[in-house]
């Protein structure tokens, strides 16, 4: 085992002081850089209206993230359709519902939403099944969403209003890091996109999920640190085990 004294994190830095990664930083006295890996792009108004929705034609909206809010009142902007004070809005959990408050006046809106997992919101959806369902997503959506939902039978459209693409990184001319995080298979994507030629040599690769997990193996990379897992829930947790197992009995380069 090598000591790790770098990693890079596919991800946007942090915006607040508190966040774990820098407590990990100063802890096991590594340098963490981030960078996004891919992000997010609305699509085009031709390619919403060829999908055929219409907006007004439901009486309620799913949000799973901050992207499929700002996205669904983009779209509703840019074709000048005015969403009626009585939309109901169900979101994935209570910050995602707070967020709504960029686009509508908060307190005199319908608002429902769950702790945090899908799961969880459906339970909340089932006691509004007299409703219609719009469901903005990205052009990469987890299959359990759909299922859930179908499975629950909750009358729900799903509509791509934006998409997932890989970022540019060739300022970064070569990924020289001890360890390299993922959250998704679309980040694995990226790192081939940008560099081809990548080989993992000592390089070690996190992982946050089993799709993530199964996109690493199936793109031929051995994973050394993989999250969730009863000892290790969160990303920065695994990274510190692993860290400071390695730079206690591991050598240097």
């Amino acid at each position: 085992m090598l000591k790790v004294k770098s990693v890079l994190v596919s991800q946007p830095k942090p915006t607040t002081e508190k966040s774990p990664y820098f407590d990990l930083s100063d802890d096991c006295k590594v340098k963490i850089d981030f960078r996004p890996f891919i992000h997010v792009e609305g699509v085009s108004g031709k390619e919403i209206r060829q999908q055929r929705i219409n907006f007004l034609d439901y009486s309620a909206v799913i949000f799973t993230s901050r992207n499929a809010v700002d996205h669904y009142f983009r779209a509703a902007e840019e074709s000048r359709i005015q969403i009626p004070d009585d939309m109901k809005y169900f979101c994935i959990s209570e910050s995602t519902a707070f967020y709504l408050q960029k686009y509508i006046v908060y307190r005199k809106r319908k608002i429902f939403y769950g702790q945090q997992t899908f799961a969880d919101l459906v339970t909340v959806l089932k006691k509004h099944k007299d409703n219609k369902f719009l469901l903005p997503c990205s052009d990469i959506l987890r299959p359990n969403i759909p299922e859930l939902l179908e499975e629950n039978n909750i009358d729900f459209k799903s509509v791509t209003l934006y998409k997932t693409v890989c970022s540019d990184l060739s300022d970064l001319k070569d990924v020289n890091y001890d360890v390299l995080v993922f959250f998704s298979p679309s980040g694995i994507k990226s790192l081939y996109q940008n560099f081809p030629k990548f080989k993992q040599n000592n390089t070690r690769i996190a992982v946050f999920g089993p799709t993530t997990a199964k996109a690493a193996e199936e793109a031929g990379l051995n994973i050394d640190i993989a999250a969730p897992k009863p000892e290790s829930p969160s990303m920065t947790k695994a990274l510190e085990l692993y860290i400071k197992k390695a730079n206690k009995n591991g050598k240097s380069k």
